[in-house]
């Protein structure tokens, strides 16, 4: 397989369905309207999660989930944001090939241009932002499109595409998807969470912006395998050459009941002439016995996901092993770990969601010696886009009226001065680097409050809190305390019927 341009091979997956074949639907993708609503109902409790430790959700999976729910458990509220949702994600009763167009247009403003606003950066602005997503049914095969525009984009440090006009514009999303009997055929571009959704996961996530690949998709109801292959873009290695660099990740689930568990490896490819491997390519093949056995050069992570529900109350864990020095013989094996960790807690009590979870990820986690194998894509980490740090959050969430959610926050978040964009240190240095908060260690304390309101085509969502840091930039003793919010307001249309 060729060595340049953009490529990205097989997710297989043992998809929580039936063997019977499906007709076509398209993913919801995270920044649907719908899914912090969706989120809230299935933290509490009330609605049945599709899809544990993956995202995004299928539209009719989760019709199916919200027709199942209870709805006695659901106040007046909640049913009336099920009934929209559902009318919003049901597809046209028809066997006939069908197209549906969801426009919008947005006005915004915030006090910063990042997508996060705990790690808020850029410029504050007012912006604008508008797109056509276009879904086409044909039988089985689904095709999505999402053309879109938004001026807050050219002063995202995150995003890399072109920024020297005044309108920045990408694809949301565009794929084809294909489904049979055992499973589905899937390319294209959407955004991915692998692991809890209440977060970003440790080894896929949504961190960078949606970039395309090509998927395969198995399953049974109770056991999955996934696996992601990506070409990423060329990177330097340490002599200043340009490298090829390739991601591979596999996953195993098992869904005996109410608990899933999952084990899952990454690996990333590099080398200066280097192309895609059939034997990484291969998702039956785990990547690390692959290195060994052909005795080739990976960066390789392994980890595991977690998640059960007891009553109203859903346990969820991820691990990331990064790095672990086993032997002991010399100044070269003090390396110090790299890992990453989340545990976390969902509950109901009176109507009211809440969730609380620790995470951290250590100083040299995402990186190598090698530059061309960090965890990352144009410079924005593939999983978590920061490293040195841990993370406490509690959050509520309540639907309060017709449309309103409302959900508190309150975060500490410790950071040191390691960072997975930074070179790794030198042998000589490894009895020196501190495994966790290398430096002047930045603690932020975030109190926010988030709200959102969706009623037929208008959509209000504001996100507003104060930050209070001590050790402000990493110096010793500085402090300092700003607000953080940005609040926007949406005009959303449907149109929708048969292909003659």
């Amino acid at each position: 397989m060729s060595g340049r341009g953009t490529l990205l091979l097989c997710l297989v997956a043992w998809q929580p369905a039936t063997l019977a074949a499906q007709g076509a639907s398209p993913y919801v993708p995270l920044h649907h309207w719908a899914m912090p609503y969706v989120e809230h109902l299935i933290a509490r409790g009330a609605l049945a999660d599709p899809a544990p430790l993956s995202r995004p959700l299928r539209a009719d999976d989760l019709v199916r989930a919200l027709e199942a729910a209870d709805t006695t458990r659901l106040n007046t509220a909640e049913r009336r944001i099920v009934r929209d949702i559902l009318a919003d994600l049901r597809p046209p009763e028809t066997d006939r090939p069908w197209l549906r167009v969801n426009g919008e247009v947005t006005a915004a403003g915030a006090s910063h241009a990042r997508r996060d606003p705990l790690r808020e950066a850029g410029p504050g602005h007012a912006t604008v932002a508008g797109g056509l997503d276009l879904q086409l049914a044909l039988g089985r095969v689904m095709l999505v499109t999402h053309p879109y525009f938004d001026t807050r984009l050219k002063y995202d440090p995150d995003y890399f595409g072109k920024k020297d006009r005044f309108i920045a514009g990408r694809n949301a999303e565009a794929y084809g998807d294909v489904r049979l009997g055992l499973g589905e055929i899937f390319f294209g571009s959407l955004d991915r969470n692998w692991g809890p959704s209440a977060l970003e996961g440790l080894l896929v996530s949504p961190s960078p912006y949606s970039y395309d690949h090509l998927a395969l998709r198995l399953g049974t109801s109770r056991l999955q395998l996934q696996g992601l292959l990506t070409q990423l873009d060329d990177t330097a290695d340490g002599s200043g050459t340009s490298n090829h660099r390739y991601f591979v990740a596999h996953r195993l689930l098992y869904r005996p009941g109410a608990t899933t568990l999952a084990v899952w490896e990454g690996e990333i490819i590099a080398g200066p002439a280097r192309q895609l491997e059939p034997a990484f390519a291969n998702v039956l093949n785990l990547g690390l016995l692959v290195e060994w056995d052909q005795s080739t050069n990976v960066n390789s992570l392994l980890g595991f996901d977690f998640a059960t529900r007891i009553g109203r109350t859903h346990l969820f864990a991820q691990f990331l092993l990064d790095d672990f020095q086993i032997d002991r013989s010399g100044v070269g094996d003090n390396e110090p770990p790299s890992y990453g960790l989340t545990a976390g807690v969902q509950t109901d009590l009176r109507g009211v969601a809440w969730t609380a979870f620790y995470t951290q990820v250590a100083n040299l986690t995402y990186r190598t010696p090698n530059p061309a194998e960090t965890v990352a894509r144009r410079f924005v980490g593939l999983a978590r886009n920061f490293s040195d740090y841990d993370q406490l959050t509690l959050r509520a969430g309540a639907l309060v009226g017709p449309g309103v959610l409302v959900s508190p926050e309150a975060t500490l978040l410790r950071q040191g001065q390691g960072d997975f964009r930074l070179p790794y240190p030198p042998i000589a240095a490894f009895g020196s680097t501190p495994t966790l908060f290398a430096g002047v260690v930045e603690r932020t304390v975030r109190l926010a409050l988030g709200a959102n309101w969706d009623r037929g085509p208008l959509g209000l969502a504001g996100n507003g809190g104060v930050h209070f840091i001590h050790n402000a930039g990493h110096v010793a003793g500085a402090t300092d305390t700003k607000w953080v919010g940005g609040i926007s307001v949406t005009y959303r249309f449907r149109r929708q019927g048969e292909i003659p």
